[in-house]
């Protein structure tokens, strides 16, 4: 069961996104056979958490089973969140909000205790490796997964050896740096069962993200868990929604 973790709809404002729409993303996980994938509405990364979160879990509930709704919050706006059904956890973006990923601003997410996709970019003033594990040595028990895994091909090592001591941060490995090398490198740096596949659609095609993992030098069990078996394992019953009313 391959599983998308980074994914999006809607429109961002200096990017070109060809096809925004829900529709468009289900046609292209069904070319690369991939079951679900995880969604914030990018109005809720930008201006408008709140009426993007709706969006999101309207998405959701259009299409059962093909999307699991990371709901943003916004530190600066106090953004309500739930454990409702279709959701898959929290979507956070230090850079965006200009908000240290370690930022008091962020307890109420942690509070909540579902799992967390965060933007991870190394060398960030928001968001570098390094807050991630700060964050998981006061707060082990929220799953965290680093968006993008540190971003730029020189911090990818970088990334997996902050948070090598702290079992509850995995590596999401959506971005246009990165290669099939480095996904097996990152699996033999930080273990199988610490790397996450992502794609960040709809900002970048999801079929080649798909490709990198396909491809990579991985042994079977190893390409199984990240391509899905690692998420399903930190999501447990919140899957169920999304996969057709069965457990993943």
């Amino acid at each position: 069961m391959i599983l998308d973790a980074h994914g999006h709809i809607g429109s961002w404002p200096d990017f070109l996104i060809p096809d925004p729409s829900a529709e468009g993303l289900i046609a292209t996980m069904d070319e690369a056979g991939i079951v679900a994938t995880g969604i914030s509405d990018l109005l809720a990364v930008g201006p408008d958490a709140v009426e993007g979160n709706r969006r999101a879990f309207a998405a959701a509930a259009a299409h059962p089973g093909r999307f699991g709704v990371w709901q943003v919050y916004n530190p600066h706006h106090r953004t309500p969140l739930a454990d409702a059904p279709g959701a898959w956890g929290v979507k956070l973006h230090p850079d965006v909000h200009r908000c240290r990923l370690d930022d008091p601003l962020y307890e109420p997410v942690w509070d909540l205790g579902l799992p967390v996709l965060a933007h991870g970019q190394t060398d960030s003033p928001w968001s570098s490796p390094e807050m991630f594990a700060a964050v998981a040595t006061r707060r082990p028990e929220v799953p965290l997964l680093m968006g993008h895994a540190g971003l730029w091909p020189y911090g990818f090592r970088r990334a997996a050896e902050a948070v090598a001591d702290h079992p509850s941060v995995l590596l999401e490995i959506c971005g246009s740096k990165m290669t099939g090398r480095w996904v097996a490198r990152l699996a033999a740096l930080a273990g199988a069962d610490r790397v996450v596949f992502g794609t960040d659609a709809c900002f970048l095609d999801q079929r080649v993200g798909f490709g990198r993992v396909a491809l990579a030098p991985l042994s079977e069990p190893d390409r199984a868990l990240v391509q899905g078996g690692n998420l399903a394992r930190v999501l447990g019953p919140r899957l169920v929604h999304r996969i057709g009313g069965t457990s993943a």
